[in-house]
């Protein structure tokens, strides 16, 4: 059995009382569950020095005696209780003080023991099981939580009974297709919202289902208490064993529009029936072609317009056979067709062309035509000839393939799109399955495109994907699908495969095109991508399943650094539930103001004193606590979020320093990152010009870091960004400098200030002669552009000994300081830099 320690916070005064309990716990196991606890017990006498303990370290459970020299009474667990949000608080009591510890428990702790017995035998016990039963209903809430915010969020609306079928949930969405309130469904049995007119058929088919423990499927109507009408869908499945259900799930989905349109749609059918049934007998007055023939099928009579597509005149024409005037081919095998005054005659009955048949001319110009022929009856109601109508549909034709061939392909690129992706996905599965082959779906997203658009204009950015719909496919065979998915998303289809490693070479080759740089409008454009590759039948068995995957996987592969391809795992479906969850709790996050900066040092290597200091934001939760921008940041770019959120913590951290200098307090520069999407963000310059007058501070305050690749994506544009941001006064920094593509060229026009070196570089520098010269090479190349260096990740002495060595002019890393939150972060700015990190 595994072995986990349960940390237990002692705050007891009384010497003798914490001997016991210490004993108690002392080296002790239990059992009672799959995993072997032991305690690791620490003992303090204050509440105070407790609340200090507590901000430093994490403990599973507190023990508190509620009569200590600093404190006494239930008021203590008031004041504890903040310090140690998520462990176990368990009172001491003495037996004459019961009430007293009861009482603290309604304030907020969890259980109370009585000094006394406290026996190692049954005092282990109880504390685990309280351990364990708080960590049961802490998971309880979480999932809790999961389920609303999913369910808020679903556009179905969801009904939940119990075992007796009263209502137990409801969600938002169902509230508003029911018009009930979550008050009077509350109880309900859900069949009240029923049309009575569908009430018998709707029931019938639900009784069936719950007998049979099937799910249950129906359309039908609400009918709403303000008389208003709601066509739905309704699905149900029981949860539980199907033998013993506590329960049924319901989900409503509106289908109101569409049987509007059904409706509709079938009024027209209706009407266009009696049309053409009146159209029989007004055929001759029409501007079609009629021709008509005696029952020997030779030609009596052609109208105007069927001597102009025939080349033959009435006159001409009368008496000759039908198959010399009116002559028909089909036009895909070439060969003369049947001839439909014949067949009606013989059949007494109307008869067509086939679909592709064409009238060639008394010239030899051919004509493609559709035509009907029906006979015609003498007075005894026998036949005694045929007519002919026909038309020219050459032009109708032509365009149906158009509109064929639009239906089928995007207008941008006109590579195939997800309609016939998906025919050939499905065609192509298919065929593998009868023949044990695999296929792969290469799901392809450009990284960035969307910072593009927004700066360059949606000219540019389709040009763009022109280039790159181009380059996709000369990358693949002839056999295999390009298709635009839609946006910037990409969708390729390799129709058969040897091994998933063919799909890994194709996915490389794919992204070493892209990266090559694209010439769009006398700009020269960067772009990567990320791509998601399933495999069949592996990763799905039908062709939805099998692009979901791949979609999913290239999700992964965004969340993995981008510029990469990843390959369908199972466990990526959970990462795409929980990526859902953390976008809505971004959003959730912003409207609560959940965001927060902690401020790192920046030193002055030669005289240790502090020189800047870069903000870094934080995310935190009230159920998860402190979240770091790695976990969030890249969720937030792609769904539009990091653009509010670096706007406040920009607007946040010229604020402090505006705070800073109204205090007295000597105040340094403060760094901001700055992301791909906030720099190409068409109101960015506007913002930053915005914040800084809105708080006052002096431009040389402030500092944005921008990395090589986010300069890089459109080197001419960041060129008059980074000028003006220049105008202002603000300082200008390149971040994580060495690790992405520049361009010395470009990197001698940005009007930059500071240069970054990545931590990556660092890290080595003292034993590695190779990041030692690239490190060297940076700080030359700084100074003689006159630019100050900043080393990033500076840990331990023989790097800044190694840094302070080549003149680097300042440094950032654990050695000096942690990134402190406000409070700590004003002290050094009181007190100096301690002597031991600033040297």
């Amino acid at each position: 059995m595994a072995n986990a320690q349960i940390r237990v916070l002692l705050i007891e005064d009384d010497a003798v009382d914490a001997g016991l309990i210490a004993q108690a716990l002392a080296g002790t196991e239990t059992a009672s569950s799959k995993v072997a606890r032991s305690f690791l017990l620490e003992c303090v006498t204050k509440l105070s020095l407790a609340c200090e303990k507590l901000g430093s370290a994490h403990f599973d459970a507190i023990l508190l005696d509620l009569a200590l020299a600093d404190g006494q009474g239930i008021d203590m667990v008031s004041q504890l209780l903040p310090a140690a949000p998520d462990a176990l608080v368990v009172v001491l009591s003495s037996a004459s003080d019961v009430a007293a510890a009861r009482l603290a428990v309604q304030r907020g702790a969890h259980d109370y023991f009585i000094k006394g017995h406290l026996d190692a035998h049954w005092l282990p016990r109880a504390l685990h099981y309280l351990v364990e039963r708080k960590t049961a209903q802490d998971a309880l809430l979480i999932s809790e939580a999961r389920f609303r915010a999913m369910s808020d969020a679903s556009p179905l609306g969801i009904f939940v009974s119990d075992a007796q079928g009263n209502c137990i949930y409801t969600n938002g969405a169902y509230q508003q297709i029911s018009g009930l309130s979550f008050a009077e469904t509350l109880g309900s049995d859900w069949s009240q919202a029923i049309h009575p007119e569908d009430r018998q058929r709707v029931l019938s088919a639900w009784h069936a289902a719950v007998k049979d423990a099937t799910t249950f499927h129906a359309e039908f109507r609400f009918l709403r208490s303000d008389g208003s009408i709601v066509w739905t869908r309704v699905n149900s499945n029981a949860m539980g064993a199907a033998m013993e259900p506590h329960g049924r799930v319901k989900t409503v989905e509106d289908i109101t529009a569409r049987k509007s349109e059904e409706f509709v749609l079938h009024a027209a059918e209706e009407a266009l029936f009696a049309e053409k049934e009146r159209a029989q007998v007004t055929l001759n007055s029409i501007g079609d072609a009629v021709l008509t023939t005696d029952i020997m099928g030779n030609v009596t009579y052609l109208n105007l317009v069927a001597e102009a597509m025939t080349g033959w005149s009435r006159q001409e024409a009368l008496g000759r056979p039908l198959e010399e005037v009116f002559r028909i081919i089909e036009g895909s095998a070439r060969q003369a067709a049947l001839n439909p005054a014949k067949r009606a005659i013989a059949e007494d009955m109307t008869v067509g062309l086939s679909a592709d048949c064409l009238l060639i001319r008394r010239d030899g110009f051919e004509a493609a035509i559709e035509d009907s022929a029906a006979p015609i009856h003498n007075r005894d109601g026998r036949v005694a000839g045929a007519v002919l109508v026909f038309h020219d549909v050459s032009k109708s034709r032509a365009m149906a393939l158009k509109m064929s061939h639009l239906a089928k392909h995007d207008f941008l690129t006109d590579l195939p799109n997800r309609v016939l992706l998906t025919e050939r996905l499905s065609q192509a599965i298919g065929l593998a399955h009868r023949h044990g082959k695999q296929l792969a779906v290469l799901f392809l997203d450009l990284d960035d495109f969307k910072h593009i658009n927004d700066s360059l204009g949606h000219t540019i950015g389709d040009q763009l994907l022109q280039s790159v719909a181009s380059r996709l496919s000369l990358c693949v065979r002839a056999t295999d699908t390009v298709c635009r998915q839609g946006g910037d998303e990409f969708v390729i289809l390799l129709a058969e495969i040897d091994q998933p490693q063919h799909a890994a070479s194709v996915a490389e080759k794919l992204l070493v095109a892209l990266a090559v740089q694209h010439l769009v409008g006398g700009h020269e454009l960067h772009v990567t991508s990320s791509i998601g590759i399933s495999i069949y039948p592996d990763d799905g068995s039908n062709a939805d399943t099998v692009i979901q995957n791949a979609d999913t996987a290239m999700y992964y592969a965004k969340t993995s650094g981008r510029n990469n391809y990843q390959f369908f795992k199972a466990e990526m479906n959970a990462s795409a539930v929980q990526r859902l969850f953390i976008e809505n709790s971004l959003r959730h996050a912003m409207k609560r103001g959940e965001f927060l900066l902690h401020y790192q040092p920046q030193i002055d290597l030669a005289s240790g004193a502090m020189s800047g200091a870069e903000a870094l934001i934080r995310w935190r939760d009230p159920d998860r606590g402190i979240i770091y921008p790695e976990q969030f940041v890249a969720i937030a770019e792609d769904c539009g979020l990091i653009i509010p959120i670096g706007k406040s913590a920009l607007r946040e951290a010229c604020m402090q320093v505006a705070r800073w200098l109204k205090a007295g307090l000597p105040a340094v520069p403060v760094a901001v990152n700055i992301s791909a999407v906030e720099f190409r963000h068409k109101d960015f310059l506007a913002g930053v010009s915005e914040i800084l007058e809105e708080t006052g501070i002096e431009p040389r305050y402030l500092e944005l870091e921008l990395t090589e690749s986010v300069l890089m994506q459109d080197a001419e544009s960041s060129v008059s960004i980074l000028s003006a941001l220049k105008a202002m006064g603000v300082q200008l920094a390149i971040d994580d400098f060495g690790t992405g593509y520049s361009s010395l060229a470009y990197l001698k026009r940005f009007p930059i200030d500071i240069l970054k070196i990545d931590q990556s570089f660092v890290r080595d520098v003292a034993t590695d002669s190779n990041d030692a010269a690239i490190v060297n090479a940076v700080i030359g190349m700084g100074k003689n552009l006159r630019q100050r260096v900043i080393a990033e990740g500076v840990e331990t002495p023989g790097q800044l000994a190694f840094l302070k060595t080549r003149e680097c002019d300042a440094g950032q890393g654990y050695l000096f300081s942690r990134p402190l939150p406000t409070e700590a972060f004003e002290k050094l700015l009181v007190n100096g830099m301690p002597a031991a990190t600033a040297h």
